[in-house]
């Protein structure tokens, strides 16, 4: 039997697996899992080559997660979902400066990410709880970590910087980006499906609970919305995206809001949450005829347009224009309305095709091709685990 790669892509209320063999020809998928970890009880479902399956799980959530990840490899393991298991791969938010690409997972490499988690605050640490677990569990398994970051790092040095002291910039204090991963993924099936747009200058659409866009020209990383934090860039699920600066001092200087108050105010009570004062999912808002409702989905389509533009001065035009992840791939509606504010650039939108969540979305004659591709960060981890393991 071939050997198995899990992959795990940890959040803070859930965990996504995907299981590919490792054969002479890389990894071919297997199956991908998810398991809430806000759901009570825990249940842990899985698709495998055409079966739906569901094991609850008997074990608390800890800061650890030790006794959720004993209690979910053992599930799969007495259902010899995992026969032939070798390694792990996980996603890691946050790289720095020194990941430029996946490393394998060793004690120095553990420290040295847990030594990024000021900045990354409330992502890094889901990762690294999860990779510790499995250390603890199975000691001897291979685990490697691809980076969100790293995918960035080939933007130019002045893309990157903001206007504070040199000095700040030197310790850390600089644009980084992050959904690299789910970038990285797109840039190649890109140049699969359509080889001489993806030559060009390309701004791919993350749009999710998490949103953000990035500037491609020949598959690097010119420009992302994305800058020090995941707080920046366009309007999220629950989160800010750019704020002024001064915001934050008013609410601590006139409203007397502390520390940890005005993190959870940008991290967790805004967006289209905070617009809205109903929902942070895009579909409980579509589905709704509350004027606050529109005005989220509109002031979200509003900022997409409106750092696509801004990505596109760097890239000195727009050549294709795709959406991926949650919103982006099954929102019609939203992507019409992007693509509409994008009309002076040659955006020009088939309704139909539009509506049937198609591959090419654009009217012939468009200036700007627009593209709708399934993200699947999963494939990257996995890809790029496999390289790493092919070197040993």
């Amino acid at each position: 039997m071939e050997p198995l790669l899990l992959t795990l892509n940890a959040g803070s209320s859930s965990i996504k697996l995907g299981l590919f063999r490792l054969g002479g020809d890389g990894p071919s998928l297997v199956g991908r899992g998810r398991l809430d970890l806000q759901q009570v009880p825990l249940v842990l479902s899985l698709d495998r080559e055409g079966r739906h399956a569901e094991w609850p799980l008997q074990a608390p959530v800890t800061e650890s997660l030790h006794e959720v990840a004993d209690a979910m490899l053992d599930a799969l393991e007495r259902d010899g979902v995992l026969a032939g298991l070798h390694a792990a791969g996980h996603r890691v938010v946050h790289g720095g400066l020194q990941h430029r690409g996946p490393v394998r997972i060793d004690d120095a490499t553990l420290a040295a990410l847990d030594a990024l988690t000021p900045l990354a605050p409330l992502h890094q640490p889901h990762s690294l709880r999860l990779i510790r677990a499995l250390r603890r569990l199975r000691r001897a398994l291979v685990q490697t970590a691809s980076f969100d970051t790293a995918f960035h790092l080939t933007q130019d040095p002045l893309a990157r910087r903001f206007a504070l002291p040199r000095a700040l910039h030197d310790e850390g204090v600089q644009r980084y980006g992050f959904h690299g991963l789910s970038y990285a993924f797109i840039a190649r099936e890109l140049a699969r499906r359509a080889p001489p747009v993806a030559g060009g200058r390309v701004v791919v659409a993350h749009l999710g609970s998490g949103a953000s866009l990035c500037g491609l020209r020949a598959g690097r990383s010119v420009d992302t919305s994305m800058g020090f934090s995941a707080l920046d860039g366009v309007p999220m699920g629950t989160r800010c995206g750019a704020l002024d600066a001064g915001v934050p001092l008013y609410l601590m200087q006139q409203r007397g809001l502390s520390h940890d108050e005005i993190e959870d105010l940008l991290y967790h009570r805004s967006g289209l949450l905070g617009v809205s004062g109903l929902s942070a999912d895009a579909r409980t808002l579509r589905d709704s005829d509350a004027p606050a409702a529109r005005e989220a989905l509109a002031l979200f389509a509003l900022r997409c347009a409106g750092e696509a533009a801004r990505i596109a001065t760097t890239l000195g035009g727009l050549d294709a224009l795709v959406f991926t992840a949650g919103i982006g791939e099954h929102d019609a509606a939203l992507r019409a309305a992007v693509c509409e504010r994008l009309g002076w650039l040659g955006a020009a939108v088939d309704g139909d095709a539009n509506a049937r969540h198609a591959l090419r979305i654009d009217v012939p004659g468009s200036r700007v091709a627009l593209f709708v591709i399934a993200a699947d960060e999963e494939r990257t981890i996995a890809d790029e685990a496999w390289g790493l393991l092919q070197t040993v």
